[in-house]
Protein backbone atom coordinates (compact mmCIF):
# COMPACT_ATOMS: atom_id res chain seq x y z
CA UNK A 1 0.00 0.00 0.00
CA UNK A 2 1.44 3.33 -0.98
CA UNK A 3 1.71 5.71 1.84
CA UNK A 4 0.40 9.38 1.27
CA UNK A 5 2.23 11.93 3.01
CA UNK A 6 1.37 15.91 1.92
CA UNK A 7 4.59 18.81 2.95
CA UNK A 8 3.42 22.30 3.96
CA UNK A 9 5.78 25.23 4.11
CA UNK A 10 4.53 27.80 6.38
CA UNK A 11 5.72 31.40 7.24
CA UNK A 12 7.50 29.14 10.60
CA UNK A 13 8.47 25.95 9.46
CA UNK A 14 8.06 22.59 7.70
CA UNK A 15 5.23 20.83 8.17
CA UNK A 16 4.97 16.77 6.89
CA UNK A 17 1.92 15.28 7.48
CA UNK A 18 -0.05 11.71 6.73
CA UNK A 19 -3.38 10.81 5.47
CA UNK A 20 -5.37 8.22 6.37
CA UNK A 21 -6.57 5.77 3.99
CA UNK A 22 -5.35 7.16 0.42
CA UNK A 23 -7.32 4.99 -1.58
CA UNK A 24 -10.87 6.19 -0.22
CA UNK A 25 -10.03 9.68 -0.13
CA UNK A 26 -8.94 9.66 -3.17
CA UNK A 27 -12.01 8.49 -4.76
CA UNK A 28 -14.47 10.14 -2.15
CA UNK A 29 -13.10 13.99 -3.21
CA UNK A 30 -16.46 15.97 -2.34
CA UNK A 31 -16.59 14.55 1.12
CA UNK A 32 -12.72 15.65 1.64
CA UNK A 33 -14.36 19.28 0.44
CA UNK A 34 -16.67 19.02 3.15
CA UNK A 35 -14.11 17.43 5.81
CA UNK A 36 -11.74 20.43 5.15
CA UNK A 37 -14.13 23.03 6.92
CA UNK A 38 -14.89 20.26 10.43
CA UNK A 39 -11.92 20.04 12.60
CA UNK A 40 -12.98 16.98 13.98
CA UNK A 41 -13.48 15.37 11.05
CA UNK A 42 -9.91 16.55 9.50
CA UNK A 43 -8.15 14.94 12.26
CA UNK A 44 -9.45 11.70 11.35
CA UNK A 45 -8.04 12.47 7.91
CA UNK A 46 -4.74 13.79 8.46
CA UNK A 47 -2.08 13.20 10.93
CA UNK A 48 1.07 15.53 11.78
CA UNK A 49 4.05 13.28 11.49
CA UNK A 50 7.13 16.05 11.85
CA UNK A 51 7.60 19.65 12.07
CA UNK A 52 10.61 21.51 11.88
CA UNK A 53 10.35 25.29 12.74
CA UNK A 54 13.04 27.73 11.05
CA UNK A 55 15.61 29.09 13.80
CA UNK A 56 15.08 32.73 12.85
CA UNK A 57 13.67 35.15 10.14
CA UNK A 58 16.99 34.94 8.22
CA UNK A 59 16.31 31.42 7.28
CA UNK A 60 12.77 31.27 6.64
CA UNK A 61 13.97 33.86 4.26
CA UNK A 62 16.07 31.76 2.55
CA UNK A 63 13.80 28.73 2.66
CA UNK A 64 11.11 30.79 1.02
CA UNK A 65 13.75 32.34 -1.98
CA UNK A 66 14.54 28.50 -2.25
CA UNK A 67 10.93 27.27 -2.34
CA UNK A 68 9.90 29.80 -5.25
CA UNK A 69 12.93 29.35 -7.23
CA UNK A 70 12.26 25.38 -7.17
CA UNK A 71 15.43 24.53 -5.42
CA UNK A 72 15.40 22.24 -2.27
CA UNK A 73 17.26 23.46 0.59
CA UNK A 74 19.21 21.80 3.14
CA UNK A 75 16.56 21.98 6.20
CA UNK A 76 13.73 20.49 3.53
CA UNK A 77 16.09 18.04 2.23
CA UNK A 78 16.95 16.44 6.38
CA UNK A 79 13.38 16.69 6.73
CA UNK A 80 12.32 14.43 4.06
CA UNK A 81 15.20 12.61 4.60
CA UNK A 82 14.97 11.67 8.60
CA UNK A 83 11.19 11.02 8.25
CA UNK A 84 10.03 9.71 5.64
CA UNK A 85 10.34 5.79 5.08
CA UNK A 86 13.53 4.54 3.22
CA UNK A 87 11.69 2.46 0.83
CA UNK A 88 10.82 4.97 -1.67
CA UNK A 89 8.62 3.79 -4.02
CA UNK A 90 6.39 3.09 -1.87
CA UNK A 91 6.25 6.95 -0.74
CA UNK A 92 3.59 9.49 -2.79
CA UNK A 93 4.60 13.04 -1.55
CA UNK A 94 1.80 15.48 -2.63
CA UNK A 95 3.46 19.09 -2.68
CA UNK A 96 1.72 22.47 -3.61
CA UNK A 97 4.19 23.85 -6.03
CA UNK A 98 4.89 21.64 -8.97
CA UNK A 99 8.60 23.42 -9.03
CA UNK A 100 9.53 22.40 -5.87
CA UNK A 101 8.21 18.59 -6.59
CA UNK A 102 9.91 18.13 -9.74
CA UNK A 103 13.14 19.03 -7.64
CA UNK A 104 12.55 16.49 -4.85
CA UNK A 105 11.72 13.78 -7.33
CA UNK A 106 14.81 15.06 -9.45
CA UNK A 107 17.11 15.10 -5.92
CA UNK A 108 15.54 12.81 -3.21
CA UNK A 109 13.65 9.91 -5.87
CA UNK A 110 10.29 10.64 -3.97
CA UNK A 111 7.31 10.32 -6.29
CA UNK A 112 4.98 14.01 -5.86
CA UNK A 113 2.05 14.90 -6.76
CA UNK A 114 0.36 18.26 -7.29
CA UNK A 115 -3.69 19.05 -7.35
CA UNK A 116 -6.72 17.06 -7.36
CA UNK A 117 -7.22 16.53 -3.59
CA UNK A 118 -3.65 17.47 -2.67
CA UNK A 119 -5.03 20.75 -2.90
CA UNK A 120 -7.92 20.63 -0.96
CA UNK A 121 -5.88 18.98 1.81
CA UNK A 122 -3.84 21.46 1.99
CA UNK A 123 -6.82 24.49 2.11
CA UNK A 124 -7.32 22.62 5.55
CA UNK A 125 -4.01 22.32 6.78
CA UNK A 126 -3.71 25.98 6.22
CA UNK A 127 -6.93 26.48 7.87
CA UNK A 128 -6.14 24.60 10.68
CA UNK A 129 -2.42 24.44 11.04
CA UNK A 130 -2.05 26.41 14.63
CA UNK A 131 -4.03 23.30 15.76
CA UNK A 132 -2.27 20.68 14.33
CA UNK A 133 0.65 21.93 15.85
CA UNK A 134 1.58 22.63 19.16
CA UNK A 135 2.01 25.76 21.14
CA UNK A 136 1.47 27.82 17.86
CA UNK A 137 -1.09 30.15 17.85
CA UNK A 138 -3.15 32.21 15.28
CA UNK A 139 -1.51 35.52 16.33
CA UNK A 140 1.97 34.71 16.11
CA UNK A 141 1.21 32.36 12.85
CA UNK A 142 0.16 35.71 11.12
CA UNK A 143 2.83 37.68 12.86
CA UNK A 144 4.71 35.48 10.98
CA UNK A 145 3.31 35.18 7.95
CA UNK A 146 3.81 39.15 8.15
CA UNK A 147 6.81 38.99 8.88
CA UNK A 148 7.96 36.85 6.32
CA UNK A 149 5.92 38.81 3.37
CA UNK A 150 7.70 41.60 4.07
CA UNK A 151 10.66 40.56 4.12
CA UNK A 152 10.34 38.32 1.23
CA UNK A 153 8.76 40.84 -1.11
CA UNK A 154 11.59 43.72 -0.17
CA UNK A 155 14.12 41.12 -1.30
CA UNK A 156 12.60 40.96 -4.38
CA UNK A 157 12.19 44.41 -4.70
CA UNK A 158 15.93 45.21 -5.09
CA UNK A 159 16.51 47.89 -8.20
CA UNK A 160 19.15 50.51 -8.64
CA UNK A 161 17.36 53.90 -7.46
CA UNK A 162 18.77 55.71 -10.88
CA UNK A 163 16.97 53.34 -12.97
CA UNK A 164 13.42 53.49 -12.20
CA UNK A 165 10.76 53.50 -14.99
CA UNK A 166 7.90 54.48 -12.80
CA UNK A 167 8.92 57.76 -12.92
CA UNK A 168 9.43 57.66 -16.89
CA UNK A 169 5.45 56.38 -16.88
CA UNK A 170 4.43 59.23 -14.61
CA UNK A 171 6.21 61.80 -16.13
CA UNK A 172 4.98 60.94 -19.69
CA UNK A 173 1.67 60.82 -18.60
CA UNK A 174 1.99 64.30 -16.86
CA UNK A 175 3.36 65.54 -20.09
CA UNK A 176 0.36 64.54 -22.40
CA UNK A 177 -1.77 65.90 -19.78
CA UNK A 178 -0.61 69.29 -20.15
CA UNK A 179 -0.34 69.85 -23.55
CA UNK A 180 -4.38 68.90 -23.63
CA UNK A 181 -4.60 71.63 -21.20
CA UNK A 182 -2.23 73.99 -22.29
CA UNK A 183 -4.27 74.14 -25.22
CA UNK A 184 -7.56 74.05 -23.55
CA UNK A 185 -6.18 77.21 -21.50
CA UNK A 186 -4.60 78.93 -24.99
CA UNK A 187 -7.73 78.70 -26.75
CA UNK A 188 -9.89 80.44 -23.89
CA UNK A 189 -6.91 83.38 -23.76
CA UNK A 190 -7.42 83.70 -27.37
CA UNK A 191 -11.48 83.62 -27.22
CA UNK A 192 -11.31 86.30 -24.37
CA UNK A 193 -8.41 88.95 -25.79
CA UNK A 194 -9.70 88.35 -29.18
CA UNK A 195 -12.57 90.27 -28.14
CA UNK A 196 -9.51 93.49 -27.95
CA UNK A 197 -7.31 92.62 -30.27
CA UNK A 198 -8.48 90.02 -32.96
CA UNK A 199 -6.14 90.84 -35.16
CA UNK A 200 -3.53 89.32 -33.20
CA UNK A 201 -4.63 85.88 -33.92
CA UNK A 202 -3.61 86.18 -37.51
CA UNK A 203 -0.32 87.25 -36.84
CA UNK A 204 0.60 84.76 -33.89
CA UNK A 205 0.05 81.07 -33.88
CA UNK A 206 2.27 79.95 -31.48
CA UNK A 207 -0.16 79.33 -27.96
CA UNK A 208 2.74 80.08 -25.28
CA UNK A 209 3.80 83.29 -27.10
CA UNK A 210 0.60 84.40 -27.90
CA UNK A 211 -0.13 84.60 -23.85
CA UNK A 212 3.27 86.31 -23.14
CA UNK A 213 2.33 89.11 -25.96
CA UNK A 214 -1.52 89.65 -24.17
CA UNK A 215 0.06 89.65 -21.10
CA UNK A 216 2.59 92.00 -21.48
CA UNK A 217 0.28 94.38 -24.67
CA UNK A 218 -2.53 94.62 -21.77
CA UNK A 219 -4.23 97.83 -23.90
CA UNK A 220 -3.53 97.80 -27.71
CA UNK A 221 -3.89 101.60 -26.86
CA UNK A 222 -0.83 101.74 -25.46
CA UNK A 223 1.17 99.97 -27.62
CA UNK A 224 3.86 102.45 -29.24
CA UNK A 225 7.42 102.54 -30.63
CA UNK A 226 9.22 101.96 -27.38
CA UNK A 227 7.84 98.66 -26.65
CA UNK A 228 8.56 97.31 -30.43
CA UNK A 229 12.04 95.99 -29.44
CA UNK A 230 9.84 93.90 -26.12
CA UNK A 231 7.74 93.05 -28.91
CA UNK A 232 10.84 91.60 -30.88
CA UNK A 233 12.24 89.52 -28.06
CA UNK A 234 9.41 87.80 -27.22
CA UNK A 235 8.10 87.07 -30.95
CA UNK A 236 12.11 86.56 -32.60
CA UNK A 237 10.51 88.22 -35.63
CA UNK A 238 10.87 92.06 -36.25
CA UNK A 239 8.50 91.66 -39.08
CA UNK A 240 6.18 90.12 -36.69
CA UNK A 241 6.38 92.81 -34.25
CA UNK A 242 6.23 95.59 -36.60
CA UNK A 243 3.16 93.92 -38.07
CA UNK A 244 1.15 93.66 -34.25
CA UNK A 245 2.34 97.25 -33.64
CA UNK A 246 0.67 98.41 -37.23
CA UNK A 247 -2.20 96.53 -36.05
CA UNK A 248 -2.64 97.87 -32.69
CA UNK A 249 -3.15 101.43 -34.29
CA UNK A 250 -6.20 100.19 -36.81
CA UNK A 251 -7.62 97.22 -34.55
CA UNK A 252 -11.42 96.73 -35.45
CA UNK A 253 -11.62 95.51 -31.45
CA UNK A 254 -13.74 96.48 -28.39
CA UNK A 255 -12.68 98.81 -26.10
CA UNK A 256 -11.50 96.79 -22.81
CA UNK A 257 -12.25 98.14 -18.92
CA UNK A 258 -9.36 97.47 -16.57
CA UNK A 259 -10.77 94.97 -14.67
CA UNK A 260 -11.08 92.51 -17.62
CA UNK A 261 -7.59 92.95 -18.40
CA UNK A 262 -6.44 92.70 -14.90
CA UNK A 263 -8.38 89.15 -15.46
CA UNK A 264 -6.71 88.21 -19.08
CA UNK A 265 -3.32 89.19 -17.80
CA UNK A 266 -3.42 86.91 -14.45
CA UNK A 267 -4.66 84.22 -16.47
CA UNK A 268 -2.14 84.47 -18.80
CA UNK A 269 0.17 84.81 -16.88
CA UNK A 270 -0.73 80.97 -15.42
CA UNK A 271 -0.84 79.91 -19.21
CA UNK A 272 2.89 80.88 -19.34
CA UNK A 273 3.88 79.23 -16.35
CA UNK A 274 2.21 76.41 -17.31
CA UNK A 275 4.14 75.87 -20.67
CA UNK A 276 7.49 76.83 -18.62
CA UNK A 277 6.51 74.20 -16.50
CA UNK A 278 6.07 71.54 -19.37
CA UNK A 279 9.37 72.44 -20.69
CA UNK A 280 11.16 71.99 -17.37
CA UNK A 281 9.47 68.54 -17.61
CA UNK A 282 10.43 67.45 -20.89
CA UNK A 283 14.14 68.06 -19.71
CA UNK A 284 13.42 66.11 -16.80
CA UNK A 285 12.20 63.38 -19.05
CA UNK A 286 14.78 63.53 -21.51
CA UNK A 287 17.91 62.93 -18.75
CA UNK A 288 15.14 60.21 -16.76
CA UNK A 289 15.26 58.37 -20.55
CA UNK A 290 19.12 58.53 -20.79
CA UNK A 291 19.35 57.23 -17.21
CA UNK A 292 16.77 53.91 -17.62
CA UNK A 293 16.40 53.45 -21.40
CA UNK A 294 19.52 54.62 -23.35
CA UNK A 295 19.71 53.04 -26.80
CA UNK A 296 15.58 53.11 -26.64
CA UNK A 297 15.79 56.81 -26.81
CA UNK A 298 18.54 57.10 -28.63
CA UNK A 299 16.68 54.79 -31.21
CA UNK A 300 13.26 55.94 -31.23
CA UNK A 301 13.84 59.22 -29.59
CA UNK A 302 12.61 60.14 -25.78
CA UNK A 303 8.92 60.98 -26.26
CA UNK A 304 7.80 57.93 -28.05
CA UNK A 305 9.92 55.71 -26.03
CA UNK A 306 8.56 56.64 -22.58
CA UNK A 307 5.23 56.25 -24.07
CA UNK A 308 5.79 53.10 -25.30
CA UNK A 309 6.90 51.67 -21.68
CA UNK A 310 3.72 53.73 -20.08
CA UNK A 311 1.93 52.04 -22.04
CA UNK A 312 3.33 48.36 -21.70
CA UNK A 313 3.31 48.79 -17.90
CA UNK A 314 7.06 49.09 -17.22
CA UNK A 315 10.31 48.43 -19.17
CA UNK A 316 10.68 44.69 -17.94
CA UNK A 317 7.19 44.03 -19.71
CA UNK A 318 8.41 46.12 -22.89
CA UNK A 319 11.44 43.64 -23.04
CA UNK A 320 9.12 40.88 -23.06
CA UNK A 321 7.04 41.51 -25.61
CA UNK A 322 7.22 40.19 -29.17
CA UNK A 323 8.38 42.69 -31.78
CA UNK A 324 4.92 42.14 -33.45
CA UNK A 325 3.06 43.10 -30.11
CA UNK A 326 5.73 46.33 -29.89
CA UNK A 327 4.59 47.37 -33.69
CA UNK A 328 0.81 47.71 -33.10
CA UNK A 329 0.74 48.80 -29.14
CA UNK A 330 -1.48 51.37 -28.71
CA UNK A 331 -3.34 50.52 -31.54
CA UNK A 332 -5.11 47.76 -29.78
CA UNK A 333 -9.20 49.46 -30.49
CA UNK A 334 -8.11 48.86 -34.25
CA UNK A 335 -6.84 45.56 -34.22
CA UNK A 336 -9.87 43.78 -32.31
CA UNK A 337 -12.30 45.82 -34.50
CA UNK A 338 -10.34 44.61 -37.59
CA UNK A 339 -10.32 40.80 -36.00
CA UNK A 340 -13.99 41.43 -35.26
CA UNK A 341 -14.53 42.96 -39.08
CA UNK A 342 -12.42 40.31 -40.55
CA UNK A 343 -10.56 43.63 -41.94
CA UNK A 344 -7.08 44.99 -42.53
CA UNK A 345 -5.15 45.23 -39.29
CA UNK A 346 -3.32 48.04 -38.56
CA UNK A 347 0.33 48.50 -39.33
CA UNK A 348 1.74 51.03 -36.77
CA UNK A 349 0.32 51.77 -32.97
CA UNK A 350 2.86 54.76 -31.18
CA UNK A 351 5.39 54.25 -33.20
CA UNK A 352 3.41 55.94 -35.82
CA UNK A 353 4.91 59.32 -34.04
CA UNK A 354 8.88 58.08 -34.83
CA UNK A 355 10.19 60.10 -37.63
CA UNK A 356 11.36 57.27 -39.27
CA UNK A 357 7.23 56.34 -40.80
CA UNK A 358 6.78 59.59 -41.75
CA UNK A 359 10.18 59.80 -43.84
CA UNK A 360 8.92 55.79 -45.62
CA UNK A 361 7.08 56.63 -48.66
CA UNK A 362 3.46 54.95 -48.68
CA UNK A 363 4.35 51.84 -49.86
CA UNK A 364 7.19 51.02 -47.79
CA UNK A 365 5.09 52.19 -44.10
CA UNK A 366 3.89 48.98 -43.23
CA UNK A 367 7.49 47.12 -43.87
CA UNK A 368 9.72 50.09 -42.21
CA UNK A 369 7.20 49.87 -39.06
CA UNK A 370 8.07 46.34 -39.10
CA UNK A 371 11.54 46.86 -39.27
CA UNK A 372 11.36 49.90 -36.61
CA UNK A 373 9.13 47.58 -34.06
CA UNK A 374 12.22 45.01 -34.17
CA UNK A 375 14.63 47.07 -33.41
CA UNK A 376 12.80 48.30 -30.73
CA UNK A 377 12.09 44.63 -29.32
CA UNK A 378 16.15 44.34 -29.38
CA UNK A 379 17.10 47.97 -27.61
CA UNK A 380 14.33 47.20 -24.69
CA UNK A 381 15.87 44.18 -23.64
CA UNK A 382 19.07 45.78 -24.08
CA UNK A 383 18.20 48.37 -21.60
CA UNK A 384 16.07 46.08 -19.46
CA UNK A 385 18.98 43.78 -18.54
CA UNK A 386 22.49 45.09 -19.09
CA UNK A 387 24.15 45.97 -16.17
CA UNK A 388 25.76 49.05 -17.31
CA UNK A 389 23.43 51.22 -19.63
CA UNK A 390 25.06 52.17 -22.46
CA UNK A 391 22.88 54.16 -25.68
CA UNK A 392 25.98 52.58 -28.49
CA UNK A 393 23.57 49.72 -29.20
CA UNK A 394 20.33 52.33 -30.04
CA UNK A 395 22.74 54.06 -32.31
CA UNK A 396 24.05 51.25 -34.12
CA UNK A 397 20.35 50.00 -33.96
CA UNK A 398 19.48 53.77 -35.71
CA UNK A 399 21.96 53.50 -38.32
CA UNK A 400 20.26 49.87 -39.27
CA UNK A 401 16.44 51.56 -39.92
CA UNK A 402 18.58 54.72 -41.98
CA UNK A 403 19.94 52.10 -43.97
CA UNK A 404 17.14 50.60 -44.37
CA UNK A 405 15.08 53.62 -45.29
CA UNK A 406 17.72 54.25 -48.03
CA UNK A 407 17.92 50.57 -49.23
CA UNK A 408 13.50 51.08 -50.31
CA UNK A 409 14.53 54.26 -51.95
CA UNK A 410 18.03 53.83 -53.96
CA UNK A 411 18.29 49.84 -53.33
CA UNK A 412 21.78 49.98 -51.51
CA UNK A 413 22.35 46.93 -49.77
CA UNK A 414 22.69 47.41 -45.58
CA UNK A 415 25.30 45.98 -43.30
CA UNK A 416 24.48 42.84 -42.03
CA UNK A 417 23.09 42.67 -38.44
CA UNK A 418 26.12 40.46 -36.63
CA UNK A 419 28.72 42.97 -38.71
CA UNK A 420 26.88 45.73 -36.71
CA UNK A 421 26.63 44.14 -33.57
CA UNK A 422 30.05 43.10 -33.06
CA UNK A 423 31.04 46.60 -33.60
CA UNK A 424 28.30 47.60 -30.88
CA UNK A 425 29.74 45.52 -28.52
CA UNK A 426 33.68 46.51 -29.08
CA UNK A 427 32.60 49.96 -28.39
CA UNK A 428 30.20 48.84 -25.92
CA UNK A 429 32.73 47.86 -23.31
CA UNK A 430 34.93 50.68 -23.76
CA UNK A 431 32.20 52.49 -22.91
CA UNK A 432 31.16 50.36 -20.13
CA UNK A 433 35.06 50.09 -18.69
CA UNK A 434 35.06 53.93 -18.76
CA UNK A 435 31.77 54.30 -16.86
CA UNK A 436 32.60 51.73 -14.38
CA UNK A 437 36.09 53.79 -13.86
CA UNK A 438 33.78 56.59 -13.04
CA UNK A 439 31.56 55.33 -10.43
CA UNK A 440 34.56 53.69 -8.53
CA UNK A 441 35.80 57.28 -8.45
CA UNK A 442 32.80 58.62 -6.89
CA UNK A 443 32.63 55.69 -4.71
CA UNK A 444 36.03 55.85 -3.19
CA UNK A 445 35.52 59.71 -2.76
CA UNK A 446 32.30 58.76 -1.40
CA UNK A 447 34.09 56.87 1.07
CA UNK A 448 36.73 59.24 1.67
CA UNK A 449 34.12 62.00 2.58
CA UNK A 450 32.36 59.06 4.92
CA UNK A 451 35.29 58.64 6.80
CA UNK A 452 36.41 62.24 7.25
CA UNK A 453 32.65 62.93 8.85
CA UNK A 454 32.98 59.64 11.14
CA UNK A 455 36.09 60.80 12.48
CA UNK A 456 34.87 64.41 13.15
CA UNK A 457 31.82 63.03 14.84
CA UNK A 458 34.04 60.82 17.16
CA UNK A 459 36.56 63.73 17.67
CA UNK A 460 33.26 65.40 19.03
CA UNK A 461 31.94 62.90 20.73
CA UNK A 462 35.43 62.23 22.71
CA UNK A 463 35.60 65.87 23.73
CA UNK A 464 32.16 66.40 24.64
CA UNK A 465 32.43 62.82 27.01
CA UNK A 466 35.77 64.65 28.26
CA UNK A 467 34.28 67.99 29.27
CA UNK A 468 31.89 66.91 31.73
CA UNK A 469 35.12 64.69 33.49
CA UNK A 470 36.67 67.48 33.61
CA UNK A 471 34.19 69.66 35.36
CA UNK A 472 33.94 66.73 37.33
CA UNK A 473 37.17 66.12 38.63
CA UNK A 474 37.03 69.99 38.94
CA UNK A 475 34.31 70.09 41.36
CA UNK A 476 35.93 67.28 43.13
CA UNK A 477 38.90 69.28 43.64
CA UNK A 478 36.65 72.12 44.91
CA UNK A 479 34.69 70.09 47.37
CA UNK A 480 38.29 68.68 48.66
CA UNK A 481 39.62 72.09 49.00
CA UNK A 482 37.10 73.96 51.00
CA UNK A 483 36.96 71.58 54.08
CA UNK A 484 40.69 71.86 54.17
CA UNK A 485 40.32 75.67 54.69
CA UNK A 486 37.25 75.51 57.21
CA UNK A 487 39.70 73.00 58.82
CA UNK A 488 42.93 75.30 59.55
CA UNK A 489 41.74 77.17 62.95
CA UNK A 490 45.36 77.93 63.29
CA UNK A 491 46.28 81.74 62.37
CA UNK A 492 49.87 81.15 61.41
CA UNK A 493 48.33 79.62 58.30
CA UNK A 494 45.80 82.11 57.05
CA UNK A 495 48.85 84.57 55.26
CA UNK A 496 49.27 81.81 52.99
CA UNK A 497 45.67 81.75 51.75
CA UNK A 498 45.72 85.25 50.89
CA UNK A 499 49.15 84.66 49.41
CA UNK A 500 51.62 85.52 51.90
CA UNK A 501 54.37 82.69 51.70
CA UNK A 502 57.06 84.17 53.67
CA UNK A 503 55.29 84.92 56.85
CA UNK A 504 54.55 81.16 57.87
CA UNK A 505 58.28 80.24 58.29
CA UNK A 506 58.79 82.95 59.98
CA UNK A 507 55.91 83.44 62.49
CA UNK A 508 56.24 80.15 64.26
CA UNK A 509 59.10 80.61 66.12
CA UNK A 510 58.29 84.79 67.04
CA UNK A 511 55.06 83.75 68.42
CA UNK A 512 56.52 81.28 70.83
CA UNK A 513 58.19 83.90 72.32
CA UNK A 514 55.38 85.78 72.22
CA UNK A 515 53.83 83.29 74.64
CA UNK A 516 57.05 83.19 76.66
CA UNK A 517 57.02 86.69 76.78
CA UNK A 518 53.36 87.05 77.86
CA UNK A 519 53.75 84.76 80.84
CA UNK A 520 56.38 86.75 81.80
CA UNK A 521 54.59 89.93 81.66
CA UNK A 522 51.79 88.12 83.83
CA UNK A 523 54.63 87.62 86.08
CA UNK A 524 56.84 90.63 85.96
CA UNK A 525 53.89 93.43 85.65
CA UNK A 526 53.44 96.58 83.87
CA UNK A 527 56.52 98.38 83.55
CA UNK A 528 58.17 95.14 81.89
CA UNK A 529 54.76 94.78 79.47
CA UNK A 530 55.69 98.62 78.56
CA UNK A 531 59.45 97.31 77.56
CA UNK A 532 57.87 94.41 75.96
CA UNK A 533 55.82 96.19 73.79
CA UNK A 534 58.40 98.62 72.52
CA UNK A 535 59.92 95.62 71.42
CA UNK A 536 57.15 93.56 69.60
CA UNK A 537 55.96 96.15 67.02
CA UNK A 538 58.50 95.08 64.33
CA UNK A 539 57.07 92.21 63.39
CA UNK A 540 53.48 93.52 63.40
CA UNK A 541 54.90 96.01 60.38
CA UNK A 542 55.76 93.30 58.49
CA UNK A 543 52.37 91.83 58.43
CA UNK A 544 50.57 95.24 58.01
CA UNK A 545 53.24 96.05 54.64
CA UNK A 546 51.88 92.80 52.37
CA UNK A 547 48.03 93.42 53.20
CA UNK A 548 48.51 97.22 51.67
CA UNK A 549 50.00 95.18 48.62
CA UNK A 550 47.10 93.02 48.38
CA UNK A 551 44.31 92.84 45.41
CA UNK A 552 40.94 93.35 46.12
CA UNK A 553 39.65 89.81 45.66
CA UNK A 554 42.34 88.86 48.30
CA UNK A 555 41.42 92.06 50.77
CA UNK A 556 38.21 90.48 51.25
CA UNK A 557 39.24 86.97 51.65
CA UNK A 558 41.11 88.60 55.00
CA UNK A 559 37.85 88.07 57.13
CA UNK A 560 38.47 84.86 57.74
CA UNK A 561 42.14 85.21 59.56
CA UNK A 562 39.96 87.79 61.76
CA UNK A 563 37.09 85.66 63.09
CA UNK A 564 40.24 82.95 63.69
CA UNK A 565 42.32 85.43 65.82
CA UNK A 566 39.23 85.63 67.80
CA UNK A 567 39.33 82.03 68.26
CA UNK A 568 42.46 82.06 69.05
CA UNK A 569 42.94 84.59 71.37
CA UNK A 570 39.94 82.79 73.42
CA UNK A 571 42.35 79.94 73.28
CA UNK A 572 45.08 81.63 73.93
CA UNK A 573 44.45 84.30 76.78
CA UNK A 574 47.47 84.93 77.87
CA UNK A 575 49.29 86.36 75.08
CA UNK A 576 46.17 89.23 74.53
CA UNK A 577 48.65 91.09 76.41
CA UNK A 578 51.17 91.77 74.69
CA UNK A 579 49.00 92.38 71.45
CA UNK A 580 46.59 94.38 72.90
CA UNK A 581 49.60 97.49 72.96
CA UNK A 582 50.86 96.42 69.66
CA UNK A 583 47.52 97.02 67.74
CA UNK A 584 45.33 99.80 68.78
CA UNK A 585 42.29 99.11 66.77
CA UNK A 586 41.28 95.95 68.78
CA UNK A 587 42.58 97.17 72.27
CA UNK A 588 39.17 97.18 73.68
CA UNK A 589 38.39 93.40 72.62
CA UNK A 590 41.86 92.07 74.20
CA UNK A 591 41.19 94.12 77.34
CA UNK A 592 39.00 92.60 78.09
CA UNK A 593 40.57 89.26 77.30
CA UNK A 594 42.75 90.78 79.69
CA UNK A 595 40.57 90.60 82.66
CA UNK A 596 39.53 87.42 82.43
CA UNK A 597 42.55 85.77 83.61
CA UNK A 598 42.55 88.20 86.66
CA UNK A 599 39.69 87.76 87.80
CA UNK A 600 40.08 83.73 87.66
Amino acid sequence: MVLLHVLFEHAVGYALLALKEVEEISLLLPQVEECVLNLGKFHNIVRLVAFCPFSSSQVALENANAVSEGVVHEDLRLLLETYLPSKKKKVLLGVGDPKIGAAIQEELGYNCQTGGVIAEILRGVRLHFHNLVKGLTDLSACKAQLGLGHSYSRAKVKFNVNRVDNMIIQSISLLDQLDKDINTFSMRVREWYGYHFPELIKIINDNATYCRLAQFIGNRRELNEEKLEKLEELTMDGAKAKAILDASRSSMGMDISAIDLINIESFSSRVVSLSEYRQSLHTYLRSKMSQVAPSLSALIGEAVGARLIAHAGSLTNLAKYPASTVQILGAEKALFRALKTRGNTPKYGLIFHSTFIGRAAAKNKGRISRYLANKCSIASRIDCFSEVPTSVFGEKLREQVEERLSFYETGEIPRKNLEVMKEAMVQAEEVAAEITRKLEKQEKKRLKKEKKRLAALALASSENSSAPEECEVSQQQETCEKPKKRKKPKPQEAPQENGMEEEPPVSSPKRKKKKALSKEVLVSGPEDSASASTSLPSPKRKKSAPQEEMAPEEAANMSVPKKKRKFSSKEEPASSGPEATADKSGTKKKRKFQKTPQED
